[in-house]
């Protein structure tokens, strides 16, 4: 059983297909009946007015109706497109069982406890007919498939066929006066409707369903007595054919399956069973735990069955309808029926090539799974899984292209799944030994490879490759040199599509599709509500696939889309063009024609293919919303603009692609004040003068107006909009402009109008306007404000533009493919030279003069203004007139003369970007500031878990690579990228690696001064200076392979001080453990130190080991000492002394955990001895060894990398890289 869908709910007790849609209704015991998706697994509706369970429900073929009959003696007829009842039928007086439509005419048919048929006329909402004759609840009634039949089955034991060819004839419209006469009798002496035609005796218990065969004469029934029985009939009597045992418990519904020659029952025992028709014997059996089955429901048109349970329903299909397929070039082999059959792309042609063994076995799903061919030996392997997964080897005769009709004797083996691997190679699983067997034509093994993993399926991956799947991951096999090439993680994969050049892969599992190169690195990945089904690659790469519904597209990129909808499920074979080959369920070859504009239009994008891009501008008719929001999300504005009629949306593109004149012809059209004030925004941004004044000006945004003329210098304009703010009476807008203009007399004026004498007074002192402060202290008598002493005035004068005059300098660039071509678009002008201006440069652009631009307003308002001057003594200021006019000149962008739109450059890589492109040195990625990259890298070369002791040396290397300068003091500081090796000579557009702070000659140098703390005994001062070596060596940069070999052994060699010195600092923290401190003296000898320190070091761990009586231990390190030759007397002698005193008492007053005799090394963490054979773990950057417990944690002496971490080693130069 292939269950597709499942709910939980109350108790089903009635189910309905629809013929067309994925629906299904279930009714339930409790009254509600739900309306499912069973394609999306969703609920759709539910209808609840019934009072009390819902026994039976049924769809109209055509019609958006159902049917439904409950416990409340009541049908209902329902819509489904305006969720509502109809009507109700009443008339049964006890509980209604089942209902169910005619297949053509207006009834319905409805069995009740009331022991009565009815039959409805649901247009005229009427009773019919009543069938009676059964003394018992009747559980169930349906109308023949093709005939005027009725079958009912009752508790009476007995099932009754009922023949109503007469009210068939008695609603039908009478067309002769004989039909007419025999009407009118039966009307007015009563006539029968429908008659018994028979009565089927034979089950000892009550019958619960009775349904007749779709196309043979054959009822089928189940009873309580757990029996199914088969009955025949004929024109004139109906006998007991076969009786199917088997259930445990009452049947309560049994039907013929609608394709195949199956029976199909359920019953209270919790048990679907399947029953071979014709052998009349069981082929399988469905369990449920703890739900007993009540109800069965078959769908009219497809393989599809549902039941019916105590806590809801599931929707399941008996068998796989896929086809197993297999393609090679142009030819497709596939099986159908029994037989294995051959069909050709290029011709259309389908033959039927051998017949196959069809399977001996009796139970369900043992056709073909997956089929493989070898073209060279015109082989085919069949797989299924017959006898628990075997395989069959047929090799196909060359003059096989018509029927053969006897069976070839087919290779046969056991195996889960067999693929050819070579031309006459074929791999197979052994699921059990977890082994690839290679075999030949012959089916003789030849080679046995095993699997370091545990598969479950192998697909085709290329000659002598296999694709392996295990439970969460597939993984690429080389059998020939037995390795894994590949792993990824991915979720159960079904199918497997390779591309025709063998580079990329599709894994197609329930619900996604991974997308991945040949060496399953992974691309991207594609998640489908909708259970995907299959796929095929076009010529361009895409990948094309079908999910229950649709048709799909899939761009290299991850990009996804809908082709078209599907009313079918297809199982795609190939792709060619805009022409889809397909199998579709029944097996039959079909071939769908698709409009690929949308993806060929994205997919040109993509790969940056403008000039197909344009070309399909020009000639189809891509359009719609989701194209543009697509075009917009890619970064493709300028090219969505040529799609768009909408003024709002156009003048939105043309803001994000930086169009301006596009923006100002939207702006006017739209003429609102927000876009106009948008506008201005975009073209400061661009540094266009003349359409921010413009902007400005339609808005009548005069502070913003004098503040554009400010820092662009404009002095004369700024004087006009003086004059402006005076017309309006604007006080304030007057004191800004006098500010901006830096006229103190203005000032002062403008403060003396608006009665800040005070104001005035101090303005004209402070900036020695005498004259006018006498004046104004004359008018102000007493109350002169008193100015401070000591302070020195200073006139407040605007600061002088960086620029001048129009428009920021534009940099000449060549026009987007887009802009020269597509110019004329849409607007009906047929360019002459077309073909030229597609490719061609912009000519250079025209810099504008800002005074040539603008200002038919503010030139207007002024003239007004001075107008209105000359008659001042005539009539008051009429200041509606003097608003600026609705209209003005549009100024022209700078552009050329022949083109209308300039593009901007595209701004050039970063530095720091170049630097870490082709770089995999971490300290390159720290220079150029990309400190996640660089701490990535370091984590997987050296394991490297803790970044801390590494933080401020990235900000150094991200500082000392990069220099900055200042340019005006407005203007941000400029960050340049200093380079190594940088010469005069060098070109200028080819950038060299950064500059790095750390070289090998500093660490040198930090090494003679840890070696001078050592000799000093200043173990706190050397033990930071050797980690400070350590630490800086990852970040180091060497150009020659023979410097990486001195940095790997200065790890080394500082490794060993650092231990050595972090064991003795410990071991003068330990006061009250003798034992312990004799233990770490021993071990610092052993570390692997310069020959004067290690003279130290036994000096040291023969004092301590004397001290405590250890004479044997003391005179060991003592013998070690004169063994290296002491050049300062005093140590040597000291050493004779030792040994003298311990040859009278050689004993040790306490045992060591130390062998001198057996080599060893100290652990990092525990400072203990890990003798030579024992197990340890190290340490990926310092290479320390460390016992197995210290697996997982922080390396004790580098403090950087994780113990036992995997890595692949330091890179510390170029020449290593290439």
């Amino acid at each position: 059983m292939l269950t597709k869908f499942e709910t939980k709910s109350n108790r089903v007790k009635g189910l309905s297909f629809h013929s067309k849609r994925p629906w299904i209704l279930a009714s339930l015991h409790s009254g509600v009946i739900q309306l499912w998706d069973y394609r999306m697994g969703t609920l759709i509706d539910r209808f609840d007015e019934h009072d009390g369970p819902v026994r039976g429900v049924h769809f109209h073929k055509s019609q958006p109706l159902f049917v439904s009959g409950g416990d409340d003696y009541k049908i209902k007829v329902w819509n489904y497109k305006t969720c509502r009842c109809l009507f109700t039928l009443l008339g049964h007086l006890d509980y209604i069982r089942t209902v169910q439509f005619h297949h053509e005419h207006p009834w319905i048919v409805s069995a009740s406890d009331d022991q009565t048929i009815r039959i409805w006329n649901w247009q005229s909402r009427t009773c019919i007919s009543v069938l009676t004759g059964h003394n018992h609840y009747v559980m169930c009634a349906s109308f023949h498939p093709k005939e005027d039949l009725v079958v009912s089955a009752s508790l009476d034991q007995t099932v009754r066929v009922w023949d109503i060819s007469a009210l068939k004839k008695k609603t039908a419209s009478p067309g002769d006066d004989l039909l007419r006469l025999s009407q009118m009798n039966t009307d007015l002496f009563g006539g029968v409707d429908a008659v018994v035609k028979y009565v089927l005796e034979g089950h000892d218990r009550g019958v619960n369903w009775a349904a007749f065969h779709p196309t043979l004469p054959l009822i089928v029934s189940g009873a309580d007595d757990r029996q199914v029985k088969l009955w025949r009939m004929n024109d004139t009597k109906a006998w007991e054919v076969d009786t199917l045992r088997g259930h445990m418990n009452n049947v309560s519904c049994v039907m013929f399956h609608t394709k195949q020659e199956i029976i199909v029952s359920n019953s209270e025992d919790k048990s679907i069973r399947v029953w071979d028709a014709t052998k009349r014997t069981g082929i399988q059996t469905f369990r449920r735990e703890h739900d007993r089955f009540w109800v069965l429901a078959s769908h009219p048109e497809m393989n599809l069955l549902a039941a019916g349970h105590d806590s809801g329903m599931i929707v399941f299909k008996l068998e796989r309808e896929r086809p197993a397929f297999a393609v090679s070039n142009d030819i497709l082999f596939y099986t159908k029926e029994r037989f294995l059959r051959f069909y050709e792309f290029s011709s259309q042609r389908d033959t039927q090539v051998i017949p196959i063994r069809r399977p001996g076995s009796t139970s369900l799903n043992q056709s073909p799974k997956t089929l493989s061919y070898s073209p060279t030996e015109n082989a085919v392997l069949i797989c299924s899984d017959v006898d628990g997964g075997s395989y069959e080897l047929y090799v196909i005769p060359k003059d096989s292209a018509g029927r053969v009709d006897h069976a070839q004797e087919a290779k046969r083996g056991s195996g889960g799944s067999a693929v050819f691997v070579a031309r006459n190679r074929f791999a197979v699983l052994d699921k059990s030994s977890n082994q690839v067997l290679v075999k030949n034509l012959k089916n003789e093994i030849v080679k046995k490879s095993g699997l370091p993993f545990a598969a479950d399926a192998i697909f085709y991956a290329g000659t002598g490759n296999l694709l392996c799947r295990a439970e969460d991951r597939v993984y690429i096999f080389d059998l020939q040199q037995r390795l894994v090439l590949g792993e990824l993680q991915t979720p159960f994969i079904k199918y497997v599509v390779w591309s025709n050049d063998m580079e990329s892969v599709a894994l197609l599992s329930k619900h996604a599709i991974l997308i991945a190169s040949k060496n399953l690195v992974h691309k991207c990945t594609i998640h489908e509500t909708i259970r995907v089904k299959s796929g095929a690659w076009d010529d361009n790469g895409v990948f094309i696939y079908t999910t229950l519904n649709h048709i799909k597209y899939c761009l290299p990129n991850g990009d996804t889309g809908i082709v078209r909808t599907l009313d079918v499920p297809i199982y795609i074979t190939k792709v060619t063009g805009n022409t889809i080959f397909c199998l579709d369920r029944d097996g039959k070859s079909r071939a769908i024609v698709i409009d690929a504009t949308e993806y060929i239009f994205k997919l040109s994008l993509l790969k940056k293919r403008y000039d197909h891009v344009m070309s399909m501008i020009r000639n189809s008719q891509l359009c719609g919303q989701a194209m543009i929001a697509y075009l917009q999300q890619k970064g493709f504005p300028e090219v969505a603009l040529h799609f768009v009629k909408d003024e709002r949306t156009r003048f939105n593109l043309a803001l994000e692609s930086g169009n301006i004149q596009i923006a100002v012809a939207s702006a006017k059209e739209i003429d609102e004040k927000d876009h106009w004030y948008r506008l201005g925004v975009e073209a400061l941004r661009q540094g266009n003068a003349g359409i921010v004044e413009y902007a400005y000006q339609r808005t009548k945004n005069f502070e913003r107006l004098s503040f554009l003329y400010l820092i662009t210098g404009n002095i004369d304009k700024l004087t006009k909009m003086l004059k402006i703010a005076e017309v309006k009476n604007d006080v304030m807008g007057q004191f800004h402009n006098a500010l901006y203009l830096g006229d103190v007399r203005e000032r002062v004026k403008i403060l003396e109008n608006a009665g800040h004498l005070h104001l005035a007074y101090t303005a004209a002192s402070v900036h020695g306007l005498q004259d006018v402060a006498e004046r104004l202290a004359a008018e102000l008598g007493d109350s002169v404000p008193s100015l401070p002493d000591g302070k020195r005035p200073s006139l407040v004068m605007p600061p002088m533009p960086v620029m001048c005059g129009g428009d920021w300098p534009l940099l000449r660039v060549m026009k987007g493919i887009f802009e020269g071509g597509l110019d004329n678009v849409g607007k009906g002008i047929a360019d002459e030279d077309e073909e030229d201006v597609e490719g061609d440069w912009g000519e250079e652009l025209d810099m504008v003069d800002a005074n040539g631009l603008t200002n038919g307003d503010v030139t207007a308002i002024v003239e007004d203004g001075e107008a209105g001057e000359e008659n001042e003594e005539e009539g008051g200021w009429d200041l509606e007139d003097l608003e600026l006019p609705p209209e003005a000149e549009t100024p022209r962008a700078s552009v050329s003369s022949r083109q209308t739109v300039f593009v901007a450059p595209s701004p050039g890589t970063p530095v720091s970007q170049i630097w870490i492109q082709k770089s995999s040195l971490a300290a390159e990625h720290a220079a150029a500031g990309n400190f996640e990259t660089a701490m990535r890298l370091l984590n997987r070369q050296l394991g490297i878990r803790n970044f801390a002791p590494l933080r401020s040396m990235f900000l150094d290397l991200h500082g000392g690579s990069h220099s900055y300068l200042r340019a005006f003091s407005s203007a941000p500081v400029i960050s340049l990228a200093v380079e190594r090796g940088w010469s005069e000579s060098a070109t200028p557009n080819v950038r060299g690696p950064p500059a790095v702070i750390y070289s090998f000659s500093q660490l040198e140098e930090k090494l003679r001064a840890g070696y001078r703390a050592t000799t000093a005994g200043k173990f706190t001062e050397a033990l930071r200076l050797f980690l400070s070596v350590l630490h800086t060596i990852p970040l180091i940069v060497v150009e020659s392979r023979r410097e990486v070999d001195e940095v790997k052994e200065l790890i080394i060699i500082v490794k060993e001080y650092v231990l050595g010195l972090q064991m003795e600092v410990r071991r003068r923290e330990i006061k009250d453990n003798p034992v312990r401190q004799q233990e770490l003296a021993a071990y610092f000898t052993h570390c692997n130190l310069q020959v004067p320190h290690l003279r130290l070091a036994l000096l040291n761990a023969i004092n301590v080991c004397y001290r405590a009586r250890n004479l044997a231990t003391a005179a060991n390190f003592a013998r070690r000492l004169l063994e290296t030759n002491p050049t300062i007397e005093n140590q040597a002698k000291t050493a004779r002394q030792v040994l003298q005193a311990a040859e009278r008492n050689m004993t040790d007053v306490a045992e060591l955990n130390y062998d001198f005799r057996n080599p060893f090394v100290v652990c990092g963490a525990t400072y203990v001895p890990i003798y030579r054979g024992q197990k340890h773990v190290s340490c990926p950057f310092c290479s320390s060894q460390f016992v197995p417990s210290q697996e997982g944690q922080l390396c004790g002496v580098c403090d950087l990398a994780v113990v036992g971490a995997d890595a692949s080693g330091l890179l510390c130069s170029p020449s290593q890289v290439r």
